[in-house]
């Protein structure tokens, strides 16, 4: 009888240690983490299924005992982090409580609504085209005091940590409140000075941001803009023509250009066009607000080719530079023309 006794015994305690480690040893399969995404709707079989079909976990009635015991019934939608060698016990505590890995959301350089709702479109829950209808409604801008020309003034050069399953409105107040947080008192005093609002300068420092990468260019290119609005000269600033031509890569713009129809062709509209042109660099918003005072009213891409600018305060000069600058980029594409042969 005590053999008996010890025996039932022994068998209870290699179960519970087996029952144990199904539990509380390594019992998730990943190289080296994964993320798993749980979608809104999703009903525990769904996750359970997909566990089962990506191979993190081999069957499902372990999951679903422990699932029973730790009562995980209420599903939370998220970007999960599934660890080496994770527990079913840690996975399921982490699906219960809902604690998902955010998305780290960078945004560095946009030009149109469509880039952003397509960029947002490919690393959260929502696609595309729900966050292109936000940006395009203008109901959903306006309490934002934004419409469709304006509102990526107010889209910054951060990275923005978001949940996955996060709403194109969520988005955008989180990338609203940075756009706020930005403009301080100091820099809304030097907006001030400039007779300008922030979305002006954030309109303005686009252009800039297109013009050029070099940061010492980038003062003398603001102070030539901001003198040309200042006497009422037209900006005649080819990055809005290519904006409105929706031609980024556009090489060369020619007459035929430069009588596109659009309120962004700044040669044929005085003035700021409606909105900015692309995401600007901090770097190109604070050279427009703390911009040299100078006489320049004109400035051509250097013949050199080596990026920079040359600045002058008459048509003459300007004009000779520019038939310089001109020869030179023939001479360039002829000569990979003939290098190229197709």
């Amino acid at each position: 009888m005590k053999k008996k006794v010890i025996a039932i015994l022994a068998v209870i305690l290699i179960l519970s240690a087996w029952a144990g480690w199904k539990f509380f040893g390594p019992s998730v399969s990943t190289a080296s983490g994964e993320f798993f995404y749980v979608k809104t709707g999703s009903t525990y079989a769904d996750i359970r299924d997909d566990l089962v079909s990506k191979k993190y976990i081999k069957n499902g009635p372990w999951f679903g005992l422990a699932a029973k015991i730790l009562h995980y019934n209420k599903i939370k939608p998220g970007r999960y982090k599934i660890a080496k060698d994770m527990s079913l016990f840690n996975l399921i505590k982490m699906l219960r409580s809902g604690d998902q890995t955010q998305v780290s959301f960078v945004i560095t350089k946009i030009r149109t609504r469509e880039d952003m709702a397509r960029k947002a479109g490919m690393m959260f829950e929502f696609d595309s085209l729900t966050m292109i209808r936000f940006l395009d409604n203008p109901d959903s801008l306006q309490r934002f005091n934004l419409d469709t020309n304006t509102v990526t003034a107010a889209i910054m050069p951060f990275t923005y940590s978001l949940n996955w399953n996060s709403t194109p409105g969520k988005l955008f107040q989180k990338c609203y409140n940075a756009y706020v947080h930005f403009w301080t008192g100091e820099r809304k005093i030097k907006a001030d000075s400039l007779q300008m609002t922030p979305v002006q300068v954030a309109t303005l420092a686009s252009i800039v941001e297109e013009e050029t990468r070099k940061k010492e260019d980038k003062y003398n290119i603001a102070s030539t803009y901001l003198n040309r609005l200042r006497i009422g000269m037209r900006l005649q600033a080819d990055p809005t023509i290519k904006f409105a031509l929706k031609d980024f890569g556009l090489k060369r713009i020619l007459s035929v250009h430069l009588a596109t129809l659009s309120p962004y062709n700044t040669y044929l509209n005085a003035g700021l066009p409606p909105g900015p042109i692309c995401t600007p660099s901090i770097e190109s918003i604070d050279a427009v607000l703390n911009a040299p005072k100078t006489d320049y009213l004109y400035f051509v891409a250097s013949s050199k080719f080596d990026g920079s600018s040359v600045f002058t305060s008459n048509l003459t000069d300007h004009m000779k530079h520019a038939r310089e600058y001109q020869q030179e980029l023939t001479r360039r594409m002829d000569s990979a023309r003939k290098n190229n042969p197709k």
